[in-house]
């Protein structure tokens, strides 16, 4: 339980994290956004598949495929019903570029904008939690450290829009813990949820996996596609998974 609580506190804290450096740097450019979010994108994406789902897979008994593929498609169907209530990530992260000559026109778009990604930390968080399902702390931990290192350059994100629209640091700060808060509760949730009753983790890791899964194609890629550094973005991707792919190497 105590390594759980740590992974929790890490996960939430990154969003933390990244927000500090993006408070320090103040404008960040689209490139190095883009490599950063990129490389994270990589290493959701083999988290997703070897901490997640292939585990739901081999735990899942006789249905083990089916549970698994529904159990994707339920996840990625909750984080789409969740994107019909806010905003697109990609569609709000130029916010801070955005001419609006009512400042309190903007400072709503910046705060739906931080509301969006409260919204997808929680699934995030479930993820991390169930992970610790298996009883490998290992794959465990990948998935989180995965997770955690998305949240490095989402925290960055938030940081610009808030302060050009007018907030003071120390509130910019409290809010993005606030996001991060809500991805330690996500945690604790997903791993009380598969400690209850093991019978539901096989689905549990299949519908986490699907959640990030869903993230990566609907919102990270197409950042990160978005501002001409596609190549650099593929190739970071790619150096992201196979670093996750060397670490379970090693670990396992």
């Amino acid at each position: 339980m105590k390594l759980v609580l740590l992974t929790a506190l890490g996960v939430g804290g990154a969003t933390l994290i990244g927000a500090v450096i993006g408070f320090v740097l103040k404008k960040i450019s689209h490139k190095f956004s883009d490599i950063v979010l990129s490389f994270a994108a990589g290493v959701m994406l083999a988290a997703a598949v070897i901490g997640l789902i292939m585990p739901a897979l081999e735990i899942g008994g006789k249905l083990s495929l089916l549970i698994c593929v529904v159990g994707v498609f339920c996840g990625a169907i909750c984080i789409n019903v969740a994107d019909k209530a806010v905003p697109h990530l990609h569609k709000l992260t130029g916010v801070d570029s955005e001419s609006h000559p009512d400042k309190t026109q903007k400072l709503n778009k910046v705060l739906l904008f931080v509301f969006a990604i409260a919204i997808h930390n929680l699934p995030e968080g479930i993820a991390a939690g169930v992970s610790f399902g298996t009883g490998n702390n290992a794959e465990a931990l990948i998935v989180a450290g995965g997770i955690a290192l998305q949240n490095i350059p989402e925290g960055m994100v938030i940081i610009g829009p808030m302060l050009a629209a007018g907030m003071s640091s120390k509130r910019t700060l409290v809010i993005a813990a606030l996001t991060g808060l809500i991805e330690v509760i996500g945690t604790l949730l997903g791993y009380f949820a598969v400690s209850v009753s093991s019978a539901i983790l096989p689905f549990a890791l299949a519908f986490a996996g699907g959640t990030m899964l869903y993230v990566i194609s609907d919102e990270m890629i197409p950042e990160t596609h978005a501002h001409g550094n596609e190549r650099g973005a593929t190739y970071s991707l790619l150096v992201g998974f196979c670093l996750m792919l060397v670490v379970d190497y090693l670990l396992g």
